[in-house]
């Protein structure tokens, strides 16, 4: 608990305002050491990214052909999913990356700065580090302060990175910098977001996923706001996503909605240092519900523990997916229409304006098993969690082996994929099949998700890998995930080389529903990912455990 600061006397300086913020500075210094790695991690792979994209779609621009293909995505209820798509009337490569592939900077930049504001301030009370750092000359406000300031700091950084990367690719000037502070807005509206929701309960994981539910409910308000009226409808303009939008760089760049952003940002913030100081160090403002005094009789083993912890994760990608799935099938014909169509799109779409829809859905296949991917990596890191937070110690200490311990998180991730693409395959089909009035595509559809299965089930045996010998690297893994990402969309596009397409676990299942299912490849790939998950727990048997 925190302690009272004497009212008179000697300690009574202790009550001057300033001292609520002593040793921030030092702890600014703490979490930059402590995220050398990590935040640079971040900013250099969001560039990376936007370079990337920018490459990607310039191929796509340089016909009017090519440009009216790409309309079709920035209009109707395919364009409102990305955003109000300013600019279509004219587009450019730049107008294209803003307004379409800018929502995945805007949820990145989000996800950098909640999950950096929680992991040093609500995990640090939960791990019991805070309150020690907090027994030296160390103020309440302190922890909270030092990592909005990292946080603030990382989303300016992330602003001029991503205005360079734009002036580097010959989009730059001011529209690029606005872009950039577009991005860095959105970042710090969900650091100030997290500022609040860890004041609310004792748990990282669920301060994390508030923040999180308060992004998703951002994304569905603008969203539903873009598809009432083209450009945005009222409705928008209370997501703070919008704000971003609406800034419109490339077409009459605006400045001004990012003082909504700062505003709202300002607001939170405000409101989690109030709150902070209605509760103890530790303690959450809703109070954690009493747990039983005895584990269930079904967790008595490795694998049931396993599927405990990460049941969580499971339910909420499975909900996720399910519903972008069913999204996504039902547009496959406003997507997949031939009309004005460019030779690039019907390329990367199989190559016959026959099989366009199978194309399309094909590669919509692909993006949600990709995604899939994600929630495989993050299963084998929350793994890691447990071994350096010491949860996994006394766990071992036990009866328990490491090959049963570790083996059971890679069953349960195993198992949860196949459910998920099961589960997310139907809807999807069944979308379709409503659609286009065809019951086939449900099976299709579902058959053509579980092919990726084995592809993903590769990227689960490389994290293991890495966990089993250098548990430091497991992020490695994202590296092929957002390669796999990139290749997928564009490969065909920019004609890479098949050697450097086949780099990517997920192409070599082809293009299913388009495609037939390569059964040789599919064996190979399940022998693959089970060599790589048995090598990771051999080597995690023979290392040392890591605890911080």
């Amino acid at each position: 608990m925190t302690a009272e600061a004497p009212a008179s006397g000697a300690g009574a300086s202790a009550t001057r305002p300033g001292d609520a913020l002593a040793g921030t500075g030092a702890l600014v210094r703490f979490i930059l050491r402590r995220d050398r790695i990590k935040l640079p991690a971040w900013l250099l792979g969001m560039a990376l990214l936007l370079s990337m994209f920018l490459n990607g779609v310039a191929e796509l621009t340089k016909t009017e052909e090519q440009r009216q293909d790409l309309l079709r995505i920035m209009e109707g209820a395919t364009g409102a999913i990305f955003g109000p798509g300013y600019g279509r009337d004219d587009i450019t490569t730049e107008r294209y990356v803003v307004g379409v592939y800018g929502l995945f900077f805007f949820v990145l930049a989000a996800l950098m700065s909640l999950l950096l504001v929680a992991r040093h301030t609500r995990a640090e009370e939960q791990n019991g580090r805070a309150e020690l750092v907090r027994s030296a000359v160390v103020g309440r406000n302190a922890h909270l302060t030092a990592a909005l300031v990292v946080a603030a700091g990382a989303n300016v950084a992330l602003a001029l990175l991503l205005g360079g990367v734009m002036a580097a690719n010959g989009y730059g000037g001011a529209d690029g910098l606005l872009f950039g502070a577009s991005v860095g807005a959105v970042g710090l509206v969900f650091a100030g977001v997290t500022a609040l929701t860890v004041q609310v309960t004792e748990y990282s994981r669920a301060a994390t996923a508030m923040a999180g539910t308060v992004l998703g409910a951002a994304w569905a308000v603008r969203a539903a706001g873009d598809m009432i009226e083209d450009y945005g409808s009222p409705l928008s303009w209370f997501s703070p996503l919008a704000w971003s939008n609406q800034t419109r760089p490339y077409v009459d760049g605006r400045w001004w909605p990012l003082l909504l952003s700062l505003g709202l940002a300002a607001v939170t913030a405000t409101a989690g240092y109030a709150l902070s100081g209605r509760r103890d160090v530790g303690a959450g403002l809703v109070a954690a519900r009493a747990g039983r005094t005895d584990a269930a009789p079904w967790l008595r083993s490795p694998l049931t523990a396993a599927f405990r912890l990460q049941r969580t994760g499971l339910i909420g990608w499975t909900v996720a997916l399910t519903a972008s799935g069913f999204l996504f099938g039902g547009l496959g014909e406003q997507v997949a229409d031939p009309a004005n169509m460019s030779e690039d799109r019907i390329d990367m779409f199989g190559g016959s304006v026959d099989t366009l829809l199978d194309g399309y859905l094909g590669v919509i296949t692909m993006f949600t098993a990709v995604l899939a991917g994600i929630m495989v990596v993050l299963g084998v890191q929350s793994a890691r969690t447990e071994e350096t937070k010491g949860r996994a110690e006394p766990v071992l200490a036990t009866a328990t082996s490491r090959w049963a311990w570790f083996g059971g998180y890679l069953t349960v991730l195993a198992l949860g994929l196949v459910a998920m693409l099961l589960i997310v395959g139907l809807a999807t089909g069944i979308a379709a099949a409503v659609a286009e009035s065809d019951g086939s595509y449900v099976w299709d559809l579902t058959a053509a998700h579980l092919a990726h299965a084995p592809g993903i089930l590769v990227m689960l045996g490389l994290a293991a890998l890495l966990f089993g010998v250098l548990p430091r690297a497991i992020g490695v893994t994202w590296a092929v995930l957002g390669y796999s990402l990139f290749v997928g969309f564009f490969g065909e596009i920019m004609d890479l080389p098949g050697w450097a397409r086949n780099l990517s676990p997920v192409e070599h299942a082809g293009q299913p529903p388009l495609d037939d299912v390569s059964w040789p490849a599919t064996v190979t790939l399940l022998l693959i990912a089970a060599a790589l998950a048995a090598a990771g727990l051999v080597a995690f048997r023979r290392r040392d455990l890591e605890t911080t």
